[in-house]
């Protein structure tokens, strides 16, 4: 509708052109402390923000409004392309940028500039193309100025990590030597001087942390060493209990090698222990690894410790036979015998009644010098031939039946005489040889050395893991 009058017609006017100039330009985001944010990109920051005023020169002419605001468009470097137009104090801005950031600054700045009516952005933004690897290569060179900023730091660090890696090693060789003449178990001697070394190698890395600041990370690896080690431990359980089974062992020492032991059933000749097994060397021949956790929490029978041995045997009588003269003869060839030891002295007890009389000898050899199977083999054959020459029966267990009162027996002549004619050709029993060792019981000694030779053919053993022999010129470092 016209306005009725023409002045105030006229004053209508002079306001709708006055207010685009005077009405205040959009204020800029501002953070949460009040400043105005900055648009970020790789490599360039805008300013705070916008300039207020920008001033060209009183009562400035649209091209000089155009030049002034396309230099500052292109020296910024955000825009693509930037171009300017201004009509009657009217800014047309166009072009592409890659942020909303930066549009939005484009137009704050032409709203502030001088002589500015009002602005038209028409600059657009546009998305980066998926293969465009500008901000990867920017981040890529972001990432090689930092690294060659730090790297004075680097390697002074790896100086100082160095220098101690070269104080751990002479602390492990020296806690070792030190504890050479203190701790007679190497496998101990070298576990200590080791953890000495780890703690002086752990103490370089907290220096080279807190010297690059980074604290927090040093005590994360310090405290973090426990967890580790306890993570490993439950990780590694069998091969931890073995380890510090074979550490338990070798400080115990309950056997040496060359001993025969009984663990867990089986009886052989120690061989080597290292730090998860222990090896023995079967009577048969055969080479058994035992792990050092079974071994530890097992019975071990060391036949070798002690090398005085008591061996025993059983001997039936028939009821008939004089048990005190059974017994004398008995203990008079035990006696004599040259392996059964006179102190302590052979016994010979009688131990039960049923369809014979159970005679139970016990002898004492020395084990390390006979072998108990050997000598027992001996001691029977000669108690028999000593019964056979004092006529002293020996009865079948398995068919002999002894009745208390006599049985009526009808016999036919032809027959009693026929078994008196057997009887009279019978040939004489054959005595047994006086001999203490005949040659198929091969003598009286142990087999340790005949098994010790086997044990040399076998593959599988190396003296330097052996901890049951002590090397002085071994060092934990090599």
């Amino acid at each position: 509708m016209p306005f009725p009058y023409p002045p105030v017609r006229t004053l209508a006017l002079l306001v709708l052109l006055v207010l685009p100039r005077t009405l205040p330009a959009d204020e800029p985001t501002k953070s949460d402390s009040g400043e105005p944010t900055r648009p970020v990109v790789p490599g360039k920051e805008p300013p705070v923000k916008a300039p207020t005023r920008v001033e060209v020169k009183p009562e400035a002419r649209d091209d000089q409004i155009r030049e002034r605001l396309e230099s500052i468009l292109r020296s910024t470097e955000w825009f693509q392309a930037p171009r300017v137009k201004v009509q009657e104090g009217v800014v047309f801005l166009e072009g592409h940028t890659t942020q909303e950031e930066y549009r939005k600054w484009a137009g704050d700045l032409a709203r502030n500039t001088q002589d500015v009516a009002a602005v038209v952005n028409r600059i657009e933004v546009t998305q980066p193309s998926p293969w465009d690897f500008s901000l990867a290569l920017a981040g890529l060179g972001d990432l090689w100025r930092d690294t060659l900023t730090a790297l004075p730091m680097i390697l002074f660090a790896l100086l100082i990590l160095f220098l101690f890696s070269i104080l751990a090693v002479l602390a492990t060789r020296a806690s070792y030597f030190l504890l050479r003449n203190r701790i007679t178990v190497s496998l101990l001697r070298d576990v200590i001087s080791r953890c000495v070394g780890l703690l002086v190698f752990l103490l370089g890395l907290y220096v080279v942390l807190k010297i690059s600041g980074l604290t927090r990370l040093a005590l994360t690896v310090l405290g973090g060493t426990g967890l580790l080690g306890l993570i490993i431990g439950i990780a590694f359980r069998d091969i931890t209990e073995n380890f510090l089974a074979s550490i338990l062992l070798s400080v115990q020492r309950p056997f040496q090698v060359g001993d025969l032991v009984d663990v867990n059933g089986i009886m052989g000749f120690v061989q080597q222990l290292n730090v998860r097994t222990t090896m023995l060397m079967t009577l048969a021949g055969e080479q058994v690894q035992i792990p050092n956790s079974t071994i530890y929490k097992s019975v071990i029978r060391n036949y070798t410790s002690n090398p005085n041995r008591r061996e025993d045997f059983a001997l039936g009588i028939g009821y008939e036979a004089d048990i005190t003269q059974a017994q004398e003869i008995t203990l008079r060839v035990l006696m004599e015998h040259p392996a059964v030891l006179l102190e302590p002295e052979p016994s010979v007890l009688v131990e039960s009644l049923d369809n014979t009389i159970l005679l139970r000898s016990y002898f004492w050899l020395d084990g390390s010098k006979h072998s108990p199977g050997r000598v027992k083999s001996s001691v029977l054959r000669l108690v028999k031939r000593a019964f056979q020459q004092h006529a002293i029966p020996i009865p079948d267990t398995a068919r002999e039946v002894i009745f208390p009162s006599a049985v009526p027996v009808q016999l036919v002549e032809a027959r009693q005489q026929n078994r008196n004619t057997d009887h009279a050709a019978s040939p004489v029993r054959p005595q047994e040889s006086r001999s203490i060792s005949t040659q198929a019981e091969g003598g009286l000694h142990t087999e340790a050395h005949q098994i010790e030779e086997q044990a040399k053919q076998a593959r599988g053993l190396n003296e330097d893991d052996n901890l049951l022999t002590e090397s002085s010129n071994r060092s934990p470092t090599g």
